[in-house]
């Protein structure tokens, strides 16, 4: 068993306590998900979940950069994360060391929030105040063609980030789900 040499604040029972884990799952999250990630989404995924300190997170990510493991693109706000072929071999040795759950939760947040970043691209939402309200306006795209456009009232804008949030979470669903009422 590794010693616990990290930082814990914000860290779930569970989560990661040693830096080498937290290097681990880093390698591990980079080299199994078919996109990249961005430094803020890894940022995300790990400090929303639990798993581990951000400040340890980002710690260890500075250090696998370093070490060769993994790589970022030169962009400076929010370089995405490339796995290396040493990084690859390291993580194919070293993954199981951290828990099936913590890889797992990890993996998951890290589809889910790829999944909404998708969405987001490829469906266009705008929320435009009222003076009584919001309207929201949904579009399902099928590239740059506007399959359907729909523009909602709502009592205010908490109620608008909802709407918006549930839409993103299965526009496909929302757009069949009113074309089969409008067909029936």
């Amino acid at each position: 068993m590794e010693a616990y040499d990290a930082f814990t604040e914000g860290v779930e029972p569970g989560g990661l306590r040693s830096r080498n884990e937290i290097k681990t799952l880093i390698c591990y999250l980079v080299s199994h998900l078919d996109t990249p990630l961005t430094k803020g989404q890894l940022n995300t995924i790990i400090c929303e979940e639990g798993l581990a300190n951000y400040f340890e997170l980002n710690q260890a990510l500075s250090e696998v950069i370093e070490n060769g493991n993994v790589t970022a693109s030169s962009d400076d706000n929010d370089p995405e994360l490339y796995i290396t072929a040493i990084g690859k071999q390291n993580t194919a040795t070293l993954e199981n060391d951290i828990p099936y759950t913590v890889r797992e939760s990890a993996f998951n947040a890290a589809i889910k929030l790829q999944t909404r970043l998708r969405r987001e691209s490829e469906h266009k939402i705008e929320i435009t105040r009222l003076e009584n309200g919001c309207n929201i306006t949904m579009s399902v795209l099928d590239g740059n063609d506007a399959l359907m456009t729909v523009t909602v009232f709502v009592a205010d804008y908490e109620q608008a980030l909802a709407v918006k949030e549930k839409f993103l979470s299965d526009p496909v669903t929302v757009y069949s789900n009113i074309i089969s009422l409008l067909m029936a």
